[in-house]
Formats: C-alpha cells, sequence, structure tokens
C-alpha cells in the first residue's frame, strides 16, 4: 500500500512571507529617497530666497549710498590718472630758505624792466608762482586771440604770465621775432600763426636760445639753476620757470602745469621724468628795439 504524503514546499511558503518584508522594505526607502528629495527642494528654495533677499537689501545699501561711491570712484579715478601719467611726487622737504641762500646764492637781475623796484629774475619768478598759486585747470587749446581764460592754460601759459609780472608782452616779442628772422623758426615758418605760436614750446625754445643765456643741462649742478630760469624738457614737450625754492638734497623746484596737483615741486629731482633740453636765463640787453615789447594790457 502506498501512502501518499502531503509534502509543504516550505520555500513556497517561505518565499512568499520573504518576498512580503522585502516589498515593505523597499516601500521605506521609496518614502525615504522622497522625504529627502522634498526637504533637498525645500533647502534649495530657501537658499534661493535668501539670496534674493540678499541681493535686494545689498541694492538697497548701495543706493542709500550711491552719491558717496560715485564722488569716491570719481577721486579715485582722478587720482590713478595723476599717477599714471605724471609719477607719483616724492615726499620731500624744503630747504629753509636761509639755508638755502647760504649754499646757492641768489642771484638777481640787473634789469627791472617795468621799473617796480624789482629785478626782472624775480619778477619772473614771482608771475609764475601766481600762476602755480592761481591752479588754472589744464587746457592747451587753441585760442581766437592767442590768450586763454585766466582761469585756464598750459606750461606755456605759466611763462608768458611770468614775463607779463616783468613788464614784457612775450607774444608780441615772438611774433615780432617770427617775422624778422623766419629761418629760425622752421616749425612754423611756412604759415606762422599769432594764435598760437607763442604758446608752442619749440617756438619758446628758439626764442630764449636767441636771446637767453645758455645754460648747463645738468641738473646736479644746483648752484647754475637760479630764479626765473626757463627750462625746456625733450625740446618741444614741456617747459617751465625755475622758483626760488630748493629741496633738502638742493634741487631746484620748478614752478609748471603739466596737469599735476602741486604745480611748484622738485620736478627736476624726480626719478621718472623728461630730459632736460635747454635752461636759458633771460637778457633782455640782448633783444634788438625791433623786437622788445612791453606789456600793454
Amino acid at each position: 500500500m502506498i501512502r501518499r504524503y502531503r509534502v509543504s514546499n516550505g520555500n513556497a511558503a517561505g518565499g512568499s512571507g520573504g518576498n512580503g518584508r522585502e516589498e515593505g522594505r523597499e516601500d521605506g526607502r521609496d518614502d525615504g529617497r522622497k522625504a529627502s528629495r522634498a526637504v533637498g527642494r525645500a533647502v534649495a528654495a530657501a537658499m534661493v530666497a535668501l539670496l534674493i533677499v540678499s541681493a535686494v537689501l545689498a541694492g538697497s545699501w548701495l543706493w542709500s549710498r550711491r552719491d558717496g561711491i560715485i564722488s569716491g570712484v570719481k577721486a579715485f579715478g582722478v587720482k590713478a590718472s595723476s599717477m599714471y601719467s605724471h609719477t607719483r611726487e616724492p615726499d620731500t622737504t624744503v630747504m629753509p630758505p636761509d639755508v638755502s641762500r647760504r649754499r646757492y646764492p641768489v642771484l638777481t637781475s640787473p634789469v627791472d624792466f617795468n621799473g617796480n623796484g624789482v629785478d626782472d629774475y624775480t619778477d619772473i619768478m614771482r608771475g609764475a608762482r601766481k600762476d602755480a598759486l592761481a591752479h588754472p585747470a589744464y587746457d592747451d587749446g587753441y585760442y581766437q586771440g592767442g590768450y586763454p581764460p585766466a582761469d585756464r592754460g598750459a606750461c606755456v601759459d605759466v611763462v608768458w604770465r611770468a614775463f607779463r609780472n616783468a613788464g614784457y608782452d612775450l607774444k608780441a616779442m615772438v611774433d615780432a621775432d617770427i617775422a624778422a628772422d623766419r629761418a629760425s623758426y622752421a616749425s612754423v615758418a611756412a604759415k606762422p600763426d599769432p594764435n598760437i605760436d607763442f604758446r608752442r614750446t619749440g617756438v619758446l625754445d628758439v626764442f630764449f636760445g636767441k636771446y637767453g643765456i645758455t645754460l648747463t643741462n645738468d641738473v646736479n649742478d644746483h648752484a647754475q639753476w637760479q630764479q626765473g630760469d626757463i627750462v625746456v624738457f625733450d625740446r618741444v614737450k614741456h617747459i617751465g620757470v625755475i622758483s626760488d625754492k630748493r629741496d633738502a638734497d638742493g634741487f631746484s623746484y620748478v614752478l609748471h602745469n603739466m596737469n599735476q596737483r602741486q604745480r611748484e615741486n622738485d620736478y627736476l629731482a624726480f626719478s621718472r621724468r623728461m630730459g632736460v633740453t635747454g635752461h636759458y636765463r633771460w637778457d633782455a640787453s640782448r633783444v634788438p628795439k625791433s623786437v622788445l615789447r612791453a606789456w600793454k594790457g
């Protein structure tokens, strides 16, 4: 007799129960992932909101201070431009006047052209200083009649204003000399222009070369640099008048306008500057009467 036994498939039963547990765990994982993604989205949204709020607050703060910020930017731009154009002026100490006179006796002119009781060299220097103190806005533009407004000018305007203070009409003298001797003024001989020729550094270099005493270009020969002297840089690029001040090392100050903040400084001592190509001392006795002109206002 064969007995049949019903064998329970434990694996099947056990497998069926195991799948249920796995499905439960998988559902739990899905819920966890969904929760994590939800938290991530919430954090991202919060960060975006924070950035927006920060940007709004920053914009509001900048707007409330816009005038000060704009002024600061402009000031920085002017300072940077000045540094780029002229190199920072060294921090020097002016030599005390009594020490300067003792070491480098001041030279005065035997001529007092305008009869004001002050010699020409001192008058020329003081005239240049007046222009430096007035601090005219830099302007090398062309003007009908020749003269720029009193509150404007360039390096050449320091010179004719300095000579005006000594009683000379530099414009009239330059115009007269060009008319009488065009050959010496090659740069303008073909077409002289009284409205601008006396404001050309190259023209003044020729004029002072003819009617001034030519002196050393060595800036280290301190005693040879005296108040009222004319100094030319790079032949046609720049011109100035020597001051009666000196720095602590003996270098003469220069009264000039190259749009720098200090119009009277020890430019001759700068490590980076234009080269000196002309150094003259005015001598009215060398000027023919056909050229010599007095300022008439």
